[in-house]
């Protein structure tokens, strides 16, 4: 049965408890991309918040329909088609395939269905011919307005005041300075196509309409998006909605907050500070972009620094360190008479490990909140690491940890984290890092088997300088009773 949860709503402006439509099913509409180049980690923030509360829906039983689109029609794709020399859509298809590239990369779910403008042409076009026979809209020489003082509401979702705005399209024959095209009339070299109202485009705002409502239905539970879009592009989805369809459009609107460069700028190609999701990916596993998204409440600001990604990776290897120092303790007494006997550190774990599902949730049941739900796993890996410090924790600790273990699969399963052995993730550090910092794998193993040797012929000198070599290299190396390992060396300021 589908759990209850509340969720801030940008409409009231209040954290309210959600009411689905339909008895456990939500509809969800995401606002997606404009294809007119590779994504950048400020788009993968919407990308990753939506894509974890998919996942925490439906590990909650939840029946979610989710639905993102691609605006492959736009005035960015027309330019970026001029400077190529490519057809518009055919750009537009280009940089489709490569964001489908992009998420898979990130371990993202796919939507059950991804509209394209292009592809909806239809369903806009009656959704304006709606429009103009309410009296909502009106034609001027081939381009379709809307008329926003027809709708009484305009302005609710984002607080604006009709007498106050003017939209960008500064076309003549628009009544109103606040007045926004539903339907461009065709200009030379443009895609087009044809209209009651001649050849033209659609324009930006009228298609999330359509093609929500063509996939979802009239009124959607959710319509999620980055803040950057409350207004104009939502305000006005919400007006030419309710205006066409005569109901409420969306009963509970979720954005999220951006990602902000020094001095609070936000993320964007035209701001000239752009670092593309593939080049993160080169450098970097996708847990720990993963991490460094969802350690902040979705709707709050996050800010980007050079040791943003550096500082969410050595947090995630601190989850996957102590997941896998609890996995080699061994022992088959009762838990409770272990941890007694062990001590105050053993009693937490277990005290932690039993208590932390109903407090994982209740965080993310809770606004999503997946700020405090990652705080309360780093606490479970602390004491879990502070326990493993015991003498007799790996042999008779199992018992003590095994609530631990089973608390930290909620985490893989409602957040998409610790999704891989501890092996395989010190390997993909090892091959993404070393190649970051333009570090042969080949020299440190190289270096490594030389250690071994010194080692072995008790050349503690040279042993203790190719050791020292290693770590101005940031390599650290482990010596165990079963021989010399090595990783790199990854560190991040303690979560709180």
């Amino acid at each position: 049965m589908a759990v209850p949860f509340r969720l801030y709503n940008t409409l009231s402006r209040k954290v309210e408890a959600f009411t689905p439509i339909e008895e456990g099913k939500i509809s969800l509409y995401v606002c997606g991309m404009t294809v007119y180049d590779h994504c950048h980690i400020g788009h993968a923030r919407a990308m990753v918040v939506f894509d974890a509360f998919v996942r925490y829906l439906r590990y909650r039983e939840w029946d979610v329909a989710f639905v993102r689109n691609f605006t492959d029609v736009d005035d960015k794709i027309i330019a970026r088609s001029m400077e190529t020399g490519e057809e518009p859509l055919a750009l537009a298809q280009r940089y489709i395939d490569a964001f489908h590239e992009d998420v898979d990369n990130l371990g993202l779910i796919r939507p059950d269905q991804e509209p394209r403008v292009s592809t909806s042409i239809d369903d806009i076009k009656a959704l304006i011919a709606r429009l103009i026979d309410r009296g909502h809209a009106y034609v001027n020489e081939g381009t379709v307005w809307f008329a926003v003082d027809t709708f009484d509401e305009y302005g609710k979702l984002s607080g604006q005041k009709v007498n106050e705005l003017r939209s960008p399209d500064e076309v003549p024959g628009k009544r109103n300075p606040a007045d926004f095209a539903l339907w461009k009339a065709v200009k030379p070299g443009e895609p087009a196509w044809d209209s009651p109202w001649g050849s033209g485009r659609p324009g930006w705002h009228i298609e999330c309409s359509a093609m929500a409502s063509a996939c979802l239905g009239e009124t959607i539970d959710i319509h999620g998006g980055g803040l950057d879009l409350v207004f104009p592009h939502h305000e006005n989805e919400v007006a030419q909605s309710e205006c066409g369809n005569g109901t409420c459009f969306t009963r509970y609107w979720m954005h999220n907050g951006l990602l902000t460069m020094t001095g609070g700028q936000k993320m964007g190609k035209s701001l000239g500070n752009v670092i593309n999701i593939r080049d993160a990916l080169e450098a970097f596993p996708a847990e720990s972009l993963r991490l460094y998204y969802l350690q902040n409440l979705y709707r709050s600001p996050l800010p980007w620094s050079d040791t943003a990604l550096p500082d969410a990776l050595g947090m995630l290897a601190r989850l996957y360190e102590a997941r896998d120092v609890a996995e080699t303790m061994g022992g088959q007494e009762k838990a409770d008479e272990v941890a007694e006997q062990l001590g105050a550190d053993a009693t937490r774990v277990l005290e932690l490990g039993r208590s932390f599902e109903e407090r994982f949730y209740g965080a993310l049941d809770e606004d999503f909140n997946t700020a405090q739900a990652l705080g309360y796993t780093f606490e479970l890996a602390r004491a879990i690491n502070r326990f493993s410090n015991h003498r007799k924790a790996r042999k008779r600790g199992g018992p003590v940890v095994a609530p631990a273990l089973a608390a930290l699969k909620h985490v893989s399963h409602a957040l998409s984290l610790l999704n891989m052995d501890a092996d395989s993730f010190q390997e993909e550090v090892k091959t993404k890092r070393l190649s970051a910092m333009g570090i042969s794998r080949e020299a440190v193993e190289a270096k490594i088997a030389e250690r071994i040797r010194a080692r072995g012929q008790k050349d503690w000198a040279k042993a203790d300088a190719i050791r020292d070599e290693l770590d101005a290299m940031q390599i650290l190396v482990m010596d165990t009773p079963e021989g010399s390992d090595w990783r790199v060396r990854l560190s991040a300021p303690e979560s709180d």
